[in-house]
C-alpha cells in the first residue's frame, strides 16, 4: 500500500495532472510537494519511472489501436466498435471526438512529465553517471511522445519546458521544429544509453538507434535509416526467432527479436491504470487488452461458449478482405498464426443449424473438441455449406462483393494477441508485453530505404529474410521475390502481413503517402469519405475553446 501511495503521489504531481480536489481535501499535513519530493533520489527516480507509464495508455489499448490501425487498408470496424468516425472518416470526425481528446491530453501530459524530468535531473542528488543515464532515458521518451504528437496533429504546440501553471495560449511550431528536437533528443539517448539493461523495459542504446532509424525513414533520410537499422541488426545479438508462430507464444514474448517493449504484469493488484490529466483520477483495469478487440462473437454460435482459450470477444476490429487476400496460406505460415479460422466445440450437445436457403434446419451433434465453426476467406456454394456439420462463415457470409462488410459480428478473427494464461473468462487484463520495436522492422526499414535509394538488389536481400522466416518449411524459395519486383506497395503489403495489429499501419501509410490511395482502394467502409486532410487528426475542440488566442491557434485544415 505504501508503494501504491508513492506512485499515486508521484503521478498526481506530474505536470499536466490537475488537483484531485474533487475527492480529497487539500490539507497537505506532510508538506510534501513536487519541489520537495523531486529533489530526493527516490522522488526523481519516481518521476523518471512515471515517464514510461503513458506508453501503457497507447499500446495494447482500444483507443490507441483505433488511432493506429483502424481506418487503414487492413482493418475496419466490427459490431462492437465504439468510435465509428475514426473508421469512416465521415463528417462526425471532428474536434469533439473523445478518443482524440483522450490522447491529446495524455500525450501532452507525458510530454510535460519528460520535460519536468529533463529540467529536474541535473539538480537531483543522483550520481553524475546516473544523472546522465536517466536524462538519456527521458530524452528518448520525450522524442517518442513528440513523434506521436506531430504525426497525429502536425505542427502544433511544441513545449520543451515543464509547465506548472495554467497556460492560456498555444503556438504552432513547424513539423521541422518538432523533428529537430526529436533528433537532438535521440542523439543524446544514443550517446548515453547502455547496450543492455538489468531492468527489462527500460530503453537501451539499440532501442534508441532502432527508433531513430524509423524517424530517419519518416523524414526521407534513407541513407541514415538504412545504416542505423543495419547496425541494430548486426551489432547487439538480436535475431529473428525461428518461426512466426514462436514469436507469439505467450511463454516466449521476451525473445531475441524484441528490441523494445511495453512490459505488462500478471499481478492484477499492480496491473492498474491511473488517469487522468483532466483531474478525474481513476483506477481501472490495466494490462495489455489487445486480446479482446479482434475477436468475433463466437460464443453466440451453436456448440460454443465463452472460454479462456478462445478469448473474450469484444468485436471491435475486423480484417478487410484486402488483408485476408494478401496471404498465400499454402506457404506463408503467418496466415494461420495471425488468424483464427476454426473453433472447437466447448459446449457439446445437439443443435439445429439453419440451412443456407429457406427455413429448414439440419441437426448436428457436437462432442467436445469437434469443429463447431469454420471461417474461410473463400466463398462456398450453398450446397457445400449445407453439407458440412458445423457453422460456416464464408466470404459471402461476411462481406459483400465489393469487400464491404455484410455483417460485423461473424468474421475471421486476429488471434496472435490471445492471452491463454488469464485466470478467468471475464478477465480483461493481459500480461503479454506489447512490441514497440522488433527486429523484423529493422529488416523492412533497410528494404524500404535501399529501395528509395535505388538499390533494389540490397533491398530485396533484407526483404526476403522476412519472407523466408514466414515460410512453411520447404517453401522458403517459393516465398522469395526478385529485385525487379520490389516496389513500395510490395513493401507495404509485406508489412501488413508481418505487423497486422501492431499499431504501426496508419503511420506507415502516412509516411509513404499512401493513406488516402490505399484506403480508397481497399477499405470500402471509408473509401468514399477519406481525403488528403485526414493525414492529420482534428485538434480537440476543448483545447481550442480553452485558449485565448483562438485566431492564431486554429483547427487543422478540413475539420470543423
Amino acid at each position: 500500500m505504501k508503494n501504491i501511495c508513492k506512485i499515486l503521489l508521484a503521478l498526481s504531481m506530474t505536470a499536466g495532472m490537475t488537483s484531485c480536489s474533487d475527492f480529497l481535501e487539500e490539507d497537505n499535513k506532510t508538506g510534501l510537494t513536487a519541489d520537495g519530493y523531486y529533489v530526493t533520489g527516490e522522488g526523481i527516480e519516481a518521476l523518471v519511472n512515471s515517464c514510461y507509464t503513458p506508453m501503457r495508455f497507447w499500446y495494447g489499448k482500444e483507443h490507441g489501436i483505433t488511432l493506429s490501425d483502424l481506418g487503414t487498408d487492413i482493418f475496419t470496424r466490427a459490431n462492437g466498435m465504439e468510435n465509428p468516425p475514426l473508421a469512416l472518416y465521415n463528417a462526425d470526425l471532428s474536434g469533439q471526438n473523445g478518443q482524440i481528446n483522450f490522447y491529446w491530453t495524455r500525450l501532452y501530459s507525458a510530454l510535460n512529465a519528460t520535460n519536468a524530468a529533463v529540467g529536474r535531473i541535473p539538480e537531483s542528488p543522483l550520481s553524475d553517471e546516473l544523472k546522465t543515464l536517466r536524462l538519456a532515458e527521458v530524452r528518448f521518451l520525450r522524442a517518442f511522445y513528440l513523434w506521436h504528437i506531430v504525426e497525429t496533429w502536425g505542427g502544433v504546440h511544441l513545449s520543451l519546458e515543464e509547465v506548472t501553471e495554467v497556460q492560456t495560449t498555444a503556438t504552432r511550431s513547424s513539423v521541422e521544429d518538432f523533428y529537430t528536437q526529436i533528433f537532438a533528443d535521440l542523439q543524446f539517448a544514443i550517446d548515453n544509453l547502455p547496450e543492455t539493461t538489468g531492468q527489462y523495459g527500460r530503453v537501451t542504446k539499440p532501442a534508441a538507434e532502432a527508433f531513430t532509424a524509423r524517424m530517419h525513414l519518416t523524414r526521407g533520410n534513407n541513407q541514415e535509416a538504412s545504416q542505423l537499422a543495419k547496425k541494430v541488426i548486426d551489432s547487439y545479438g538480436f535475431s529473428l526467432v525461428d518461426s512466426y508462430e514462436e514469436l507469439w507464444d505467450i511463454s516466449n514474448v521476451r525473445n531475441s527479436e524484441a528490441i523494445w517493449v511495453v512490459n505488462f504484469t500478471a499481478d492484477l493488484i499492480l496491473n492498474r491504470e491511473l488517469e487522468s490529466p483532466d483531474g478525474n483520477i481513476l483506477l481501472r483495469d490495466g494490462g495489455n487488452n489487445s486480446h479482446l478487440f479482434y475477436l468475433m462473437t463466437y460464443d453466440q454460435l451453436p456448440g460454443m461458449s465463452r472460454d479462456i482459450e478462445n478469448g473474450r470477444p469484444f468485436a471491435r476490429f475486423m480484417p478487410t478482405t484486402f488483408l485476408l487476400d494478401l496471404f498465400d496460406e499454402t506457404m506463408d505460415s503467418r496466415y494461420h498464426t495471425t488468424f483464427q479460422t476454426v473453433w472447437k466445440s466447448n459446449k457439446p450437445g445437439t443443435y439445429n443449424l439453419p440451412l443456407t436457403t429457406g427455413s429448414e434446419t439440419k441437426s448436428v451433434t457436437f462432442a467436445a473438441g469437434d469443429t463447431a465453426i469454420f471461417a474461410t476467406k473463400y466463398p462456398l456454394t450453398d450446397a457445400e455449406k449445407d453439407a458440412l456439420p458445423y457453422t460456416i462463415i464464408d466470404r459471402n457470409r461476411t462481406y459483400n462483393p465489393d469487400g464491404s462488410p455484410r455483417v460485423r459480428d461473424r468474421y475471421i478473427s486476429l488471434k496472435k494477441f490471445l492471452e491463454p494464461t488469464r485466470q478467468t473468462v471475464a478477465q480483461q487484463q493481459g500480461l503479454r508485453d506489447a512490441f514497440v520495436i522488433r527486429l523484423a522492422e529493422m529488416y523492412m526499414i533497410v528494404a524500404e530505404a535501399e529501395l528509395n535509394l535505388g538499390n533494389a538488389s540490397e533491398s530485396v536481400e533484407y526483404f526476403n529474410a522476412i519472407r523466408r522466416r514466414a515460410a512453411y518449411p520447404g517453401h522458403e524459395a517459393d516465398m522469395e521475390v526478385e529485385a525487379g519486383e520490389m516496389t513500395i506497395d510490395l513493401i507495404l503489403d509485406e508489412k501488413a502481413r508481418e505487423f497486422a495489429g501492431e499499431q504501426i499501419r496508419w503511420f506507415d501509410l502516412k509516411r509513404t503517402g499512401k493513406l488516402v490511395e490505399r484506403v480508397k482502394l481497399y477499405n470500402p467502409d471509408a473509401a468514399a469519405n477519406i481525403q488528403p486532410f485526414h493525414n492529420l487528426r482534428p485538434i480537440p475542440q476543448a483545447q481550442l475553446d480553452a485558449i485565448s488566442n483562438k485566431d492564431e491557434f486554429t483547427q487543422n485544415e478540413g475539420y470543423l
